[in-house]
């Protein structure tokens, strides 16, 4: 708006327009709302209230990796390395995007969402389990192969999940969650962990800015730090369960 009234301020003066629009109008601005983030264990119930196996692991999996919608939508079986405990966002095709309604793969967010990103030890047998139950090419993808388009997924799938049914009596679990607020779970796990803020960006496909981004280098040591915590947190809130189960039966 600061920049748009000194245009206009300048037409005046050059008496192409005669008043600036701009004058008298006041801009209220505030702070954004603070979005939520949930708990292991309110993951665990917003997963467990999905029907489909495979959708129960891809809110689990934005939970536990903090990869981005696009970027799990876009997911290749060929880019999914399990042996290696890791998930790859290819830097020409790791992502999906939704232009008018068509949907295609291509770059994610940025130059350095291009990552990889190391998963915890029960993430990779939940995923096998996903890619053993269909043969086509993306990790998550609709009952006959087809792409997933984020608005039929959080309309029927994840907002009916988060928000409960007043009518069954199924309260919410944290109203209002967007899908992409898992990604914000992420984080807020991570810096409970005391995890390297370098190694937060990195994982999240971020960069630091300035000195810091230039003289902070992550390792394997914190990498491996990041997958021991979040299977701790996996396992702290599986109370009686066998490694690596179905979240719902």
């Amino acid at each position: 708006m600061s920049l748009f009234s000194l245009l206009m301020r300048e037409a005046v003066i050059d008496r192409r327009i005669p008043y600036n629009p701009c004058h008298g109008v006041k801009v209220i601005t505030r702070r954004a709302d603070e979005r939520p983030h949930a708990t292991p264990a309110q993951v665990n119930e917003i997963a467990s209230r999905i029907d489909r196996f495979s959708d129960q692991i891809l809110v689990i999996t934005a939970a536990y990796t903090g990869m981005r919608w696009g970027e799990l939508a876009g997911l290749a079986r060929t880019n999914t390395h399990l042996d290696d405990g890791m998930l790859r966002v290819d830097p020409k095709v790791g992502a999906l995007h939704e232009v008018a309604g068509e949907l295609y793969l291509g770059p994610p967010k940025t130059p350095d969402s291009a990552r990889d990103v190391h998963i915890p030890p029960f993430l990779v047998g939940l995923l096998r389990q996903v890619l053993d139950g269909h043969d086509h090419d993306q990790v998550f993808c609709g009952a006959r192969g087809g792409l997933l388009r984020r608005s039929s997924m959080s309309r029927r799938v994840f907002g009916p999940a988060v928000n409960g049914n007043q009518r069954n009596g199924l309260p919410p679990v944290i109203a209002g969650m967007h899908f992409h607020d898992l990604r914000h779970t992420h984080k807020t796990w991570l810096i409970e962990d005391d995890i390297p803020e370098v190694a937060q960006a990195q994982r999240l496909g971020h960069r630091l800015a300035g000195v810091r981004g230039i003289y902070s280098h992550v390792t394997p040591a914190m990498r491996q730090r990041i997958v021991d915590a979040l299977q701790a947190r996996w396992e702290a809130h599986q109370p009686g369960r066998t490694a690596n189960p179905p979240i719902a039966a």
